[in-house]
């Protein structure tokens, strides 16, 4: 697409300094205007799986059609995806108590239209006008005694399942996406990344980052930053600017 072409991107994933494998994957298909970053479910079974089987969904959806038909097929193919992981593949993995899930996070940009979609705890943000903002709303244990208890962040961090997820592909029969849309400004830059890369770094590293010239630099920087700490996660992120 002639319109995709005036954004750039870069994408990278690393197991970490702890686990053994790495469950996140990722689309960078800046020539359909589609970011996706997916983060299997750690401690289950076969979430490598499950976040890949994701990104190649994604990935194969048309792009010769207009935005908002796009945007709706983003949502009717995570649905799909929702209703297979939670029906078919459980039954395949032996037990019907695994559970076969990921976090997505995915970006669609056409023009000055702009869409993120998430489920989870993976992250989009956006760097404009020297500023970080945190696009999408984690869905998570901690947010959820944030948003609902008016729980302080550092309590909320100390409670035991801080980190549950309250939402993922495959966790639940009834999946909740949410979709922020927005219009694109020329200079934006955009991140995508699971909670193992943004964990490990402050609000002015990952905004410092994203202020960098390519989105090459920014990565390497983003995942430099994060490696010289203790990475006990998968680091995944996509970064997208123009």
């Amino acid at each position: 697409m002639q319109v995709a072409s005036l954004w750039r991107s870069a994408g990278r994933t690393d197991a970490g300094k702890v686990r053994v494998r790495n469950e996140d994957a990722f689309l960078d298909a800046p020539q359909q205007g589609l970011w996706v970053v997916a983060d299997g479910m750690g401690g289950h079974r076969h979430g490598d799986i499950a976040s890949q089987l994701i990104v190649d969904s994604l990935a194969e959806l048309p792009s010769e059609i207009d935005f908002d038909q796009r945007l709706q097929g983003i949502r009717h193919c995570l649905h799909w995806l929702n209703r297979r992981l939670v029906q078919e593949l459980t039954v395949i993995a032996g037990r019907h108590d695994s559970i076969m899930g990921s976090t997505v996070v995915a970006l669609l940009v056409e023009g000055k239209r702009a869409a993120c979609i998430w489920a989870g705890d993976s992250r989009c943000y956006l760097w404009r006008g020297r500023r970080l903002y945190q696009l999408s709303r984690d869905h998570s244990l901690q947010q959820q005694l944030i948003d609902e208890q008016q729980t302080s962040l550092e309590d909320a961090r100390a409670h035991p399942e801080a980190h549950a997820l309250t939402r993922a592909i495959g966790a639940a029969e009834q999946l909740t996406l949410d979709v922020l849309e927005l219009d694109a400004h020329p200079g934006d830059a955009f991140l995508l990344c699971s909670d193992g890369l943004y964990h490990g770094l402050t609000h002015h590293a990952l905004g410092a980052a994203l202020s960098l010239p390519t989105p090459h630099v920014a990565l390497k920087t983003l995942f430099d930053d994060a490696l010289r700490g203790v990475a006990r996660d998968n680091l995944t992120g996509v970064v997208i600017r123009q």
